[in-house]
């Protein structure tokens, strides 16, 4: 019997749904989570923000020291996704609620 020819015993638990209910989150939103924290630079962004609460653009940046024009394409990829905001307020940036419990270690 071949690998493709196997079925699954009744051992097996499916994953329906994808992730787990408490999540709130969809699995299209999860991997784009995924995928915005993939990246050293955002990851950074993200982990500074969490830990320091809100900071400013300028205190930001220097922390995560990177350059102007890619410090903003990595922080406007975390507003895309709702990982970050600003609140009407562009000087200060804290994360949503979705990164922390993940970041807050």
């Amino acid at each position: 019997m071949s690998e493709t020819d196997r079925q699954l015993t009744e051992e097996v638990h499916q994953l329906n749904p994808p992730l787990p209910e408490e999540s709130g989150l969809t699995l299209e939103e999860y991997l784009a989570m995924q995928q915005a924290i993939g990246h050293p630079t955002r990851f950074r962004i993200l982990r500074m923000l969490v830990v320091n609460e809100e900071l400013s653009a300028a205190d930001l940046k220097a922390a995560v020291d990177v350059e102007s024009h890619n410090f903003y394409y990595h922080l406007d990829e975390r507003v895309d996704i709702r990982l970050v905001d600003n609140s009407g307020n562009t000087l200060y940036w804290q994360p949503t609620s979705r990164p922390r419990p993940q970041l807050s270690m």
